[in-house]
């Protein structure tokens, strides 16, 4: 683990300009880390770059943050938001990864807290998220940062035959 003082790092919506290397660090967290990820290294490897850049153009309904220590990417999340008029009130947090080196500073909270932020501002009602049920750290941070489990998908995901359920987690926005 390399410790940091976490003002040292540094939370900011990610720009075209870090597609590379938003990309190496995604492509990083989907294979160090396959079952906390809907996604695969193995599809997301084949994109090509003008897929990241896309992804990192500017819209109103997506958004992605990254976490700096200096110029190094060390973690990332993001936001989607619900487009269809009924669903307009919620969006989901995604994507979230920090670098298992840098885990248990305060960075994946900052991050989580980032997301929280701009649903407030966006005037959101509610922000949802699944997170792998094994994944018992993520389940601590989403917990400690408000969220409510509310189910869980079984075998969710498969990777390799192996089965992983998502438990679906709500944070109220309203109060």
């Amino acid at each position: 683990m390399i410790k940091i003082d976490i003002k040292e790092t540094r939370i900011r919506a990610l720009e075209v300009t870090d597609a590379a290397d938003y990309r190496a660090f995604r492509l990083r967290a989907l294979r160090e880390n396959a079952s906390a990820f809907t996604s695969s290294f193995e599809e997301e490897n084949l994109k090509p770059m003008s897929a990241t850049l896309a992804r990192l153009a500017t819209s109103e309904y997506e958004k992605l943050w990254g976490g700096f220590v200096g110029a190094q990417i060390v973690g990332m999340v993001g936001m989607s938001a619900e487009t269809r008029l009924k669903n307009r009130h919620k969006a989901a947090l995604v994507s979230m990864y920090v670098a298992p080196e840098y885990s248990g500073q305060g960075i994946g909270q900052a991050l989580v807290k980032t997301v929280v932020l701009q649903a407030e501002l966006s005037a959101l009602a509610r922000l949802l998220l699944t997170v792998t049920s094994s994944n018992h750290k993520a389940l601590a941070l989403y917990e400690k940062c408000g969220f409510k489990a509310f189910g869980t998908e079984l075998d969710a995901i498969r990777i390799n035959g192996q089965s992983f359920d998502k438990i679906h987690m709500s944070l109220d926005l309203s109060k």
